[in-house]
């Protein structure tokens, strides 16, 4: 099933996100400065290829005073209209009935495009599993 709700989503918006982050990745790394930024703009393309069985956790120590200030920068300069940006496309793709799961998908991005650094992607067992539901178990 995870299969097959990344493939719908790469073909149904999920490679056009990619590209964009990839995009913003490359132009971050151009400038020496902005280098982390573009690292985790790679990282969040790599996720947007392929959302369903994967999810976003907290790096073991990797929540410093730096990463909370670059975090903050990006959350100013870019993060917030990012998040719109997902909520916008969410709600497009809720209108129809298969495409629930996609807008979810596209729900599931937005803490990361917020506050991406000090963040790591892992798998999961199942598709639709947040941070917040797995720190639970």
């Amino acid at each position: 099933m995870k299969t097959l709700l990344n493939i719908i989503w790469l073909l149904f918006g999920g490679l056009w996100l990619a590209l964009g982050y990839f995009l913003a990745g490359v132009v971050c790394c151009l400038l020496v400065v902005t280098i982390p930024w573009g690292v985790a703009s790679f990282r969040i393309a790599s996720y947007t290829l392929w959302p369903f069985g994967r999810m976003v956790v907290d790096k073991p120590g990797g929540n410093g005073v730096f990463t909370l200030l670059g975090n903050v920068i990006w959350l100013v300069v870019a993060g917030i209209w990012m998040a719109i940006g997902h909520v916008i496309t969410a709600f497009a793709m809720a209108i129809t009935i298969i495409g629930i799961p996609l807008a979810i998908a596209n729900l599931k991005l937005i803490p990361v495009s917020l506050m991406p650094l000090g963040k790591q992607i892992v798998p999961s067992s199942r598709p639709f599993v947040t941070a917040y539901s797995h720190s639970r178990r």
